[in-house]
């Protein structure tokens, strides 16, 4: 990101500056090139701002309810049900391993948007995994596998994306649900599939490696993560389970026919379920409302900095007049294939930076010109709800557990990126286009 942000800054300052030395004022009023971006960056540092104070309100109604939803049970109940298909996917990891039940509510946690709580879930999961490495230091394919999902979960509630939509006035923030799910359902599968298949291609295998770790006596050690129930103690039936997996992929083409319809009842429906929810859980809904609002007003003023940097570097090669040269070169390639120039530095900065590509949604949507309810709008901020920071999750989760070999999984990561990406255009040019 140092890269990124210094570049951002130079490439202003030097194509504004070579303008300034080969500009020639026509009328006495016009402004010369370099005090147009003084200016560009004042008002940009200052927009920032006005953002970060209009998103801290959005930011902690939303992180309250889902406090409420957390505090009823409701991350349990979800990994309950996802139980069968993540022993499928994991034939390697014993069912009642601590790990299982930290990769199930680190999944969970991303699927309900509650992105603070699946970091800590997910460097567990990677602990408990690396407890099962026969080779410290060289990522497992189980490690490989649940990074690559990591980086492109299953989304049912993008709250970050909905509420910077609401902050620059969207009237439909929760738009962008259905080509959400779409794309994370399709980079999901994707990620599944490239994982599975890369594992093949990589010099060392894996394959028995589990067993021979736990023949050498290495057990799994307790685990500080919530407990999740064994396989057949107070679980669903698996009938349950698979049962449940249906329905949600009955109500994906429901979301996606009828998602404009279905859109602006969404977070007046949300609010009241989750709250009945809570209720009928037996929480105390205002106190623990209040205390996930406080946790939303902290990340709210957290991200500020990340919010004016972005902003201002973004700022300036707008109005340095970069990106207008940028766009004229590029438009009738990207466009082509239903990606505006506009998004398409979107799309490029996502893998790479979580802060970076958050302050590039909210310059664009809200750029007058675009808005969040254009195309190029539902767009970015699909990009934004269906993709992940996959460079740093690889170096926080690796990193955790002195991971230097990680074989195939930033392979498979960024195919499931690439997937998610085209999978997003396809969803807002049939909705939006």
């Amino acid at each position: 990101m140092n890269i990124i942000f210094y570049l951002l800054i130079s490439i202003a300052f030097l194509y504004t500056g070579y303008d300034q030395l080969t500009w020639v004022a026509i009328t006495p009023d016009e402004v010369a090139p370099m005090q147009q971006l003084t200016e560009g960056m004042i008002q940009s540092a200052k927009g920032s701002m006005e953002l970060a104070i209009g998103l801290v309100g959005v930011m902690a109604f939303f992180l309250g309810l889902m406090k409420v939803a957390e505090e009823g049970g409701l991350l349990k109940m979800i990994a309950r049900l996802v139980r069968p298909l993540m022993v499928r996917l994991f034939p390697d990891v014993p069912a009642d391993h601590p790990a299982m039940g930290a990769m199930i509510l680190n999944i969970s946690a991303n699927a309900m948007g509650l992105g603070n709580a699946a970091t800590p879930f997910g460097i567990r999961a990677m602990q408990e995994l690396d407890k099962l490495n026969a080779h410290k230091g060289t990522a497992t394919n189980a490690m490989a596998l649940f990074l690559a999902i990591n980086t492109s979960s299953v989304t049912l509630l993008p709250t970050g994306v909905i509420a910077l939509r609401a902050a620059a006035g969207s009237l439909d923030p929760a738009g962008i649900l259905a080509t959400t799910l779409f794309a994370t359902l399709c980079s999901t599968v994707v990620a599944i599939i490239s994982a599975k298949c890369y594992q093949g291609f990589s010099r060392q295998s894996f394959e028995n490696q589990e067993e021979a770790s736990l023949e050498k006596g290495h057990t799994p050690e307790a685990s500080q993560m919530p407990d999740l129930p064994p396989e057949g103690e107070n679980s669903y039936p698996t009938s349950v389970s698979y049962a449940a997996l249906g329905i949600l992929f009955f109500l994906i083409p429901v979301a996606i026919f009828y998602g404009k319809n279905i859109g602006p009842w969404v977070v007046p429906g949300l609010t009241i379920t989750l709250l009945t929810f809570g209720l009928i859980q037996k929480v105390s809904i205002y106190e623990v409302f209040v205390e996930g609002a406080k946790e939303g007003f902290q990340v709210a003023i957290k991200i500020i900095p990340f919010l004016v940097a972005i902003l201002v570097a973004v700022g300036m090669l707008r109005n340095s007049g970069v990106l207008d040269l940028m766009i004229d070169v590029i438009a009738p390639i990207t466009s082509f294939v239903g990606l505006p120039a506009e998004a398409l530095p979107m799309a490029l900065m996502r893998p790479l930076s979580g802060s970076g590509a958050y302050g590039l949604l909210a310059e664009t949507i809200n750029n007058p010109a675009i808005g969040p309810d254009s195309y190029i709008g539902y767009l970015v901020s699909t990009f934004q709800g269906s993709t992940e920071t996959t460079f740093y999750v690889i170096a926080v989760y690796f990193g955790a557990v002195q991971v230097r070999k990680s074989r195939h999984a930033l392979a498979a990561g960024l195919t499931a990126d690439l997937a998610g990406i085209i999978a997003a255009i396809v969803a807002c040019s049939y909705l939006y286009g």
